[in-house]
């Protein structure tokens, strides 16, 4: 019943409620005092009320055309402005597979009203900073500048997203780019195992192709390709203008207006639906004996990012940790896991990861090993694993949320975090979740909950697994799947 009772907590919950949790942060701006907590209920809920008021608002506005436009306004001198688009390699298909992540590159090669040379010197005389990514999911094109250049940087988004000439002698030349991207790629072992991840994990759906695309895609790739994405998937209800640092929000809602208003609702068509992805256990091992350290990625199913369980997965995450060899500390590292693969001389490093996307996720662990440490490392990983299902202790938990509320503020450190994460979160949850409801939900997980949570999606689950190096150590995969179960000394 208590661990029942934590879980609500963990789902939506309204402003009125955190004003308890609201107490504890800091008030007055630049010269903020701590909050003191003593003294008669009337003066607590007051004071809760100030820092309520003086945390930073995101403001939100809709356009008639479906474009979002948020904000958060800190006062600084410089901004950060970008638009998040929900699109990404989950909405190609095999045969034009690398299409968004070739329409980010083309973005800076021109447009009707700039040429390349006219757009990087504008943005180099404005001391600015322009910039574009492409994940699954999403693609971003931002820019970094004086608050004062809030305009011309709108402008200028809007200008490369809606006016790209996609010429075909820039199409040629950026092919040639991509080409020599993914071979740099390549040598990334993380990025090559995380890949191949995805490919077992989700094979034969969206998710499992690579962001980049095969080769023989990148080499047949057109213009009429590129188009046929940009109306297809750039239209208002799949795009968000987000700013933050010394931003108006009106301001910025009359520059959505004038450049994106009418624009955006000229594509016709029905909006794509999201296409599912089947999570499968599975395994890819690629041997290689003349590597000399193995790369192994091992994952269950967990959850999209607005699931209830999604926080408690990310404390279990935090339990397990990150570690290398560089870390100092040695038996009185805080993960347990840490602890005993510096005790064992197990592995050169491991990250414990948590990727979501809308509707599923992967929860696992990343590790790099001698060839001779491979099979117990795994072991000693799996038994960690069970532990959290069956004996983690609160004293673990608690020092895991604090540290991930830790991480969490860390992360907001400038406006270009602040602003990728008002895009992200407007995306994936339609609204900025406050970080007192954040903290609250961390805070509402107990080791109860983390025992439910990770029994369900942890505990008797097949797992994908993507294997890369000197492997022959490595136990079959009806060995690691028996091991998802209490393991035996």
């Amino acid at each position: 019943m208590a661990a029942a009772a934590a879980r609500a907590l963990i789902l939506p919950a309204a402003r009125p409620q955190l004003w308890g949790f609201a107490r504890r942060f800091l008030v007055g701006g630049a010269a903020g005092r701590l909050l003191h907590v003593g003294g008669s209920r009337p003066r607590s809920t007051q004071a809760a009320a100030q820092v309520v008021l003086n945390v930073p608002e995101t403001r939100v506005t809709h356009l008639p055309n479906g474009l979002r436009v948020a904000s958060e306004d800190s006062g600084l001198a410089t901004c950060t402005v970008g638009l998040w688009i929900d699109a990404g390699s989950r909405y190609e298909n095999e045969k034009n597979n690398g299409t968004a992540h070739f329409l980010e590159h083309m973005a800076f090669k021109g447009t009707k009203k700039r040429s390349q040379l006219d757009l990087e010197l504008e943005i180099e005389n404005m001391g600015a900073h322009l910039n574009a990514y492409t994940s699954r999911e999403q693609t971003v094109y931002y820019a970094k500048a004086f608050s004062k250049d809030l305009p011309r940087a709108v402008e200028i988004l809007a200008d490369i997203i809606q006016n790209s000439t996609l010429g075909e002698a820039e199409i040629e030349r950026e092919r040639g780019v991509i080409l020599r991207e993914m071979q740099e790629v390549e040598t990334n072992l993380q990025e090559v195992v995380f890949d191949y991840l995805h490919a077992t994990a989700y094979q034969n759906t969206a998710l499992g192709r690579t962001i980049l695309g095969p080769t023989e895609n990148i080499k047949s790739i057109n213009r009429k390709d590129l188009v046929d994405y940009i109306t297809t998937h750039y239209k208002g209800p799949r795009i968000v203008l987000a700013a933050a640092g010394g931003v108006s929000h009106d301001e910025l809602l009359e520059l959505a207006k004038f450049h994106f208003g009418d624009s955006l609702s000229t594509y016709k068509g029905e909006i794509p639906a999201l296409p599912p992805c089947k999570f499968t256990g599975s395994e890819i091992r690629i041997r290689d004996d003349n590597m000399p350290l193995a790369h192994l990625a091992v994952a269950v199913e967990a959850v999209g990012w607005a699931h209830p369980d999604t926080i408690c997965l990310m404390v279990a995450n935090t339990l397990i940790g990150n570690w290398d060899r560089s870390f100092g500390g040695g038996m009185n590292l805080s993960s347990k896991l840490a602890q005993l693969t510096c005790h064992g001389n197990l592995c050169h490093s491991f990250q414990s990861f948590n990727t979501c996307y809308t509707d599923t996720g992967l929860w696992g662990i990343y590790m790099v090993c001698e060839p001779a440490t491979v099979a117990e490392m795994l072991h000693v990983v799996q038994k960690e694993w069970m532990r959290l299902c069956t004996s983690v202790t609160e004293s673990e938990v608690a020092r895991a949320k604090n540290l991930l509320k830790t991480n969490m503020l860390l992360q907001l450190d400038g406006s270009t975090p602040i602003c990728e994460d008002i895009g992200r979160q407007m995306l994936c949850y339609n609204r900025r979740i406050p970080i007192p409801e954040l903290e609250a939900r961390v805070d509402a997980v107990n080791a109860e909950t983390i025992r439910e949570v990770c029994s369900k999606y942890i505990y008797d689950k097949s797992p994908a697994i993507a294997a890369v190096g000197p492997i022959e150590q490595l136990p079959d995969f009806n060995q690691i799947r028996s091991n998802m179960c209490w393991l035996r000394n």
